[in-house]
């Protein structure tokens, strides 16, 4: 029981240093203009962020978050997490849709990913590059309906599932959404997540695809096709 508690407490202040790390690191990056006089920008910028406290800051928060990571593994906790991103774009819901049937293109909008081959209308293999190292997976589309979503799951390797949906907000405006649930595994991925590195991925995804595809103002391709839950 003692060790429990410990363990437990152990995670908590970790998990507090993350916490602390990124507000006061978010606190001293906000640069107000509103309260110092106009004399310069860089005064304003020494005098708000001063350097020595937001490396210290930044440190802390790295450390924390190997803390709380190496406690888990410690424990042999496996953490689940998920990120839900959305953006708008100006083109018709089909459009949006028929360009992201177009799997074996996703690196052209995905950093991280380095191939995508299409096995069959429901099976994919991915090649990626996750905190730093090579990572290969299979999955299968669990669900497809024309114009509303794309879902996922993992069948090997990154264990990882979602779903892409699509909503006409307007003449020729969709929004696209994407919630995805993964498992970070190694220590970089649990330190990616814990300082928000997979959303500002999925954040950095979607805009490249909304400036692939207002580019373009075309779809490259599109599979119309439909399937159901299983």
């Amino acid at each position: 029981m003692e060790m429990n508690t410990r363990t437990t407490t152990g995670a908590l202040a970790a998990l507090g240093g993350v916490a602390v790390g990124a507000l006061l690191l978010s606190n001293k990056l906000k640069v107000s203009t509103g309260d110092v006089p106009a004399v310069s920008v860089h005064r304003i910028v020494d005098v708000q962020v001063p350097v020595g406290k937001t490396l210290i800051t930044a440190a802390a928060l790295a450390a924390g978050a190997l803390l709380a990571s190496k406690l888990m593994q410690r424990t042999g906790v496996s953490r689940s997490s998920s990120v839900r991103e959305s953006i708008d774009l100006n083109v018709p819901v089909s459009t949006a849709y028929n360009q992201w049937t177009q799997f074996e293109e996703f690196p052209r909008f995905m950093a991280s990913v380095d191939e995508v081959k299409q096995l069959d209308d429901t099976h994919l293999h991915w090649r990626a590059t996750v905190a730093g190292k090579p990572k290969e997976w299979d999955a299968e589309i669990t669900q497809q309906i024309p114009d509303q979503c794309i879902a996922w799951r993992s069948t090997s390797g990154v264990n990882n599932s979602g779903v892409v949906t699509f909503d006409k907000i307007g003449e020729n405006r969709t929004r696209v959404t994407m919630q995805m649930d993964y498992a970070p595994q190694t220590p970089g991925e649990k330190i990616g997540d814990a300082v928000g590195g997979v959303k500002l991925t999925a954040k950095g995804n979607l805009k490249r695809f909304k400036e692939l595809i207002e580019r373009r103002g075309v779809e490259t391709g599109a599979w119309r096709g439909t399937v159901t839950p299983h």
